[in-house]
């Protein structure tokens, strides 16, 4: 008798939970599909990846130095980097006239995919977008670009790329020529007359 009853409640408790789980199905549509970011959520998590990908690492003002200025969070710097393509300088991200003011969410989400911004000039080393294309889902370049639309934006005009053989006035991480095993098939370093800034 007692067994009967044991077994009885155990039924009404799988039954109830078994109710539960229906229930929170339907509630989504029976797909299990995660209901959409809002747009908090995506600026969340785009800041998340931007930490995450190193790219307050390269384009906040201080952080080679140990000290990034989250007050003047990815508006660009002039340290640069100088190898065969000649000194780039990592490019103010903010919502500014001096930066992305005028790209839509769909433009960064293409520059970051394809290496070529909306007026088609590529971006330069030692931007790693090859790796952000193949390692980002469509949807986190968007949660990327929904956060850096919403930063204030700060002015700063950058400085211009030097070209190969030029030299700049400003610090500069340099990298030494390749060695020959790394050199065998890399590609010639974009024109020198070139003024295009990463």
């Amino acid at each position: 008798m007692r067994w009967n009853r044991v077994i009885g409640i155990s039924a009404a408790a799988a039954a109830a939970i078994a109710a539960v789980l229906v229930a929170s199905c339907a509630n989504q549509g029976g797909t299990g599909a995660p209901a959409p970011l809002t747009q908090e959520q995506k600026v969340a998590r785009g800041s998340k990846l931007v930490w995450a990908g190193g790219c307050v690492d390269c384009h906040t003002p201080g952080t080679f130095y140990g000290a990034p200025d989250t007050t003047r969070m990815l508006s660009g710097t002039e340290l640069g980097w100088t190898g065969p393509w000649g000194t780039t300088y990592p490019r103010n991200l903010t919502p500014d006239s001096t930066g992305i003011v005028a790209w839509s969410e769909d433009q960064i989400v293409a520059t970051i995919k394809t290496g070529h911004r909306p007026d088609g000039s590529a971006l330069l080393p030692p931007m790693p977008w090859q790796a952000y294309s193949y390692g980002f889902s469509d949807e986190d370049l968007h949660n990327i670009a929904a956060y850096l639309k919403s930063l204030p934006p700060i002015h700063h005009v950058n400085p211009q790329r030097v070209p190969p053989g030029g030299q700049g006035t400003l610090p500069a991480l340099v990298f030494p020529p390749p060695p020959a095993w790394d050199a065998q098939n890399l590609p010639p370093p974009p024109g020198a007359g070139s003024t295009t800034t990463p």
